[in-house]
């Protein structure tokens, strides 16, 4: 319903549409009617230009010295861009200059960088080798300390059975020891026994056949010797039963002595021995112990070396992809710097031109008779003739 208001209030009466179409006609005419009075004015100019030889000579006065201004402005802004030019290539080398002068900084830094990356690298390497050695000169020592010590325990172990060797001989000695009891009984009896041939001796001299005078002497004589020989043995047998006893007594009481003073020597250098020889072999078996332990540990540095060694190459490998990496980068930059400054100087160079194409359109339409430059449309070889067959009052701007 408002639609159809709205176009029921839009409808217009014919006599509205008679008065816009009658508004148009004289808007047409009236645009029509300026445009051939300014046609005619422009005309009368041109031919007032061109019967005026004072105008014409003014004129072509005006256009030379506009062209010669015109040319001394190109040269101007020829040499203005010119000098842009130059001092925009100047900055441009400058700023190249500058930029390979930052790169040959950043390019010895980083070579420096490197070096001493390397240096410190091959420092850590020559340790770790050093390191290495010496893990290997310690390995070597273990072993010739093992070595040592295996041979020494042997040895132990041979004294030992020396020590038991010695103290079976000593046992053995002790044994002899003990026979020469019988050996004293046996020289005691012997020498009874020669006592008693020296009685039968002289028991039967005496009952041999002598005379008197040598009878008696020598009867008083063995007599004598058998007083003698008969306290000879008498004092022997005394002596060999003292000494029998007091053999026996002291023998008894000296094995006795003897055997505990042994048997407690014995002990103690048995148990002695036996602390001897265990502390020795804990020392060799703790010293054997902490050999393996050091190997190990030797073996588990080793391993930890060589993984240090892969993860320093792995290092130098990522570090040098990074400095190539570096390298591409600032090449880029450096790329994309000279792209960037290119494309200004391009730019500028467009907007110079541009500037002194504005210049000279604004020179062009400054001029005071700059529509004279172009041909009149009435001057164009149809229009004249249509101009010079045309009637007459439509030259005439006072007879409209």
């Amino acid at each position: 319903l408002q639609l159809l208001q709205e176009l029921e209030e839009k409808k217009e009466t014919p006599e509205e549409r008679r008065m816009k179409m009658k508004e148009k006609v004289e808007a047409l005419r009236d645009r029509r009617e300026t445009e051939r009075k300014q046609l005619v004015s422009d005309r009368m100019e041109l031919l007032f230009r061109e019967q005026c030889e004072e105008l014409r000579s003014e004129q072509v006065r005006r256009r030379r010295q506009q062209v010669s201004r015109d040319q001394e402005a190109q040269v101007k802004v020829r040499e203005e861009l010119r000098l842009r030019q130059q001092q925009e290539e100047k900055l441009f080398h400058q700023l190249m200059e500058a930029e390979r002068r930052a790169g040959e900084q950043q390019e010895n830094r980083r070579v420096q960088r490197r070096r001493q990356e390397d240096e410190q690298q091959l420092d850590v390497l020559k340790k770790q080798m050093d390191e290495a050695e010496q893990q290997k000169q310690q390995h070597k020592q273990l072993k010739e300390e093992e070595s040592r010590l295996l041979l020494q325990l042997q040895r132990l172990q041979q004294q030992r059975q020396q020590q038991q060797k010695l103290q079976a001989q000593q046992n053995r000695r002790q044994q002899l020891d003990q026979d020469l009891r019988l050996k004293m009984k046996r020289l005691s009896r012997e020498r009874r026994a020669e006592l008693q041939l020296d009685m039968d001796l002289l028991q039967q001299l005496l009952q041999q056949d002598t005379d008197e005078k040598q009878e008696v002497r020598l009867r008083e004589e063995q007599l004598r010797y058998r007083q003698h020989l008969s306290e000879e043995l008498q004092r022997q047998q005394e002596e060999d039963e003292e000494t029998e006893l007091l053999l026996d007594q002291k023998l008894e009481e000296l094995w006795i002595k003897r055997d505990e003073q042994n048997r407690l020597q014995r002990e103690a250098r048995q148990r002695l021995m036996e602390q001897v020889m265990e502390a020795r072999r804990l020392q060799v078996q703790q010293n054997l112990d902490q050999n393996l332990q050091n190997q190990a540990e030797l073996l588990r540095d080793g391993e930890e070396l060589k993984r240090l060694m892969e993860e320093t190459s792995r290092h130098q490998m990522e570090v040098r992809y990074q400095a190539e990496l570096q390298d591409q980068i600032r090449q880029q930059q450096q790329l994309l710097c000279e792209q960037k400054v290119q494309e200004q100087k391009e730019l500028e160079q467009q907007r110079n031109l541009q500037q002194l194409q504005e210049h000279k359109k604004q020179q062009i339409l400054s001029r005071p008779a700059a529509h004279s430059a172009q041909p009149h449309p009435f001057r164009r070889p149809g229009w004249s003739r249509w101009s010079r067959s045309a009637p007459q009052h439509q030259l005439s701007p006072t007879q409209n």
